[in-house]
């Protein structure tokens, strides 16, 4: 048997009343009772599922209250049925537009009225379970929304993680290729940032800046391969000595390459092409102007003037004003023009990260 439903019957004669309570429950239904519209607008908040509205009632009518229930959100699905004595056509379009669902003309016939009232407690009892299944279903997704959210906030703290990992990984692997210098880590931190003010200075997107940051520390990487009494000679290299030294760069190419990595992929760059020069005159493959990959051009004009300014074993550290020098005379020979006198337009940056 389905559940009993709760139906409102509103009219101001106490016979009339009595008449559908009696037909009400002998459908199964418990029936509610209302005198007049305040008491039904009243009593809506008792779950109603049906409301049997006389029209002509003294001070609020039957359609001013149907018309009141449908203002309500909460009431928009409740079947109304209107139960009249009026039968003209602007009487039934009036109820309609007042929000009525069906119409029932006096004197009440119990088979009419059961027919009428099982059709749109149906209908109601279909719409509640879609509003059900929605709220259910609205349930389920902010549930699901919020732990989507915190697998998402988990997976990018990994991701995170995986790559400061990945980058104190290169940076350890180019404080490797330079352990035995007592300055390394501070050259590597200076020079890298170097970059990325020239980097910035050239408006090279954000993305490239940072990239250049990362991956401009490994251009020394070959180093490993370097005997040590080659590397810290302190003395002036031979010949044969200067071109083992020079082999530092395809040896770093050679460690770097291969990689699935973007920032190895673009320490592989600089490491092979940080030592050629504007000129053509430099290293490895004597390459000429724009052959030279911009990250190498960068990289040349950072790690010179860091390597001018500071102490090496063969070398004391010169003054910036020396270096200065020494830069302006090889603009257009060793460096491209473009990314020194962009060096020279942030100077001040340069000295800050210096000291």
């Amino acid at each position: 048997m389905d559940k009993p439903k709760r139906i409102l019957i509103v009219d101001d004669e106490e016979l009339n009343r009595e008449l559908l309570e009696d037909l009400v429950a002998s459908f199964g239904h418990e029936p509610e009772m209302a005198r007049d519209g305040i008491e039904a607008l009243a009593m809506m908040k008792l779950d109603i599922d049906l409301v049997l509205l006389d029209v002509m009632m003294p001070g609020m009518d039957g359609f001013e209250v149907a018309k009141r229930i449908r203002e309500n959100v909460d009431y928009s699905g409740l079947p109304i049925i209107m139960v009249t004595a009026l039968t003209s056509k602007e009487d039934r379009l009036r109820a309609v537009e007042a929000g009525a669902n069906d119409f029932i003309t006096k004197p009440v016939d119990k088979t009419e009225l059961k027919v009428r009232t099982a059709s749109l407690l149906k209908m109601k009892e279909a719409q509640d379970a879609i509003k059900r299944h929605k709220a259910e279903l609205e349930i389920k997704v902010e549930q699901r929304t919020a732990e989507l959210r915190l697998a998402l906030q988990d997976m990018a703290e990994a991701q995170r993680k995986t790559h400061q990992a990945h980058l104190e990984t290169i940076q350890r692997l180019a404080i490797a290729a330079e352990y035995k210098d007592k300055d390394t880590a501070a050259h590597i931190h200076r020079m890298s940032n170097y970059c990325a003010i020239i980097a910035r200075g050239l408006h090279l997107p954000p993305g490239e800046q940072e990239i250049i940051l990362h991956a401009s520390p490994m251009h020394d990487v070959g180093k490993i391969g370097i005997a040590d009494a080659i590397l810290l000679k302190p003395d002036k290299l031979y010949e044969d000595e200067w071109n083992i030294i020079k082999q530092h760069s395809t040896i770093g190419y050679r460690i770097l390459s291969g990689s699935s990595s973007e920032l190895l992929q673009l320490g592989e760059i600089i490491a092979l092409s940080h030592h050629e020069k504007w000129d053509g005159s430099g290293y490895p493959k004597g390459l000429v102007g724009e052959e030279i990959h911009l990250f190498g051009r960068i990289c040349a004009v950072a790690d010179v003037f860091d390597a001018l300014t500071s102490k090496r074993p063969y070398k004391k550290a010169f003054s910036n004003e020396k270096a200065y020098e020494i830069l302006r005379k090889s603009r257009g020979t060793h460096f491209d023009p473009k990314v020194l006198d962009v060096f020279f337009e942030h100077m001040d940056e340069v000295v800050a990260i210096q000291k």
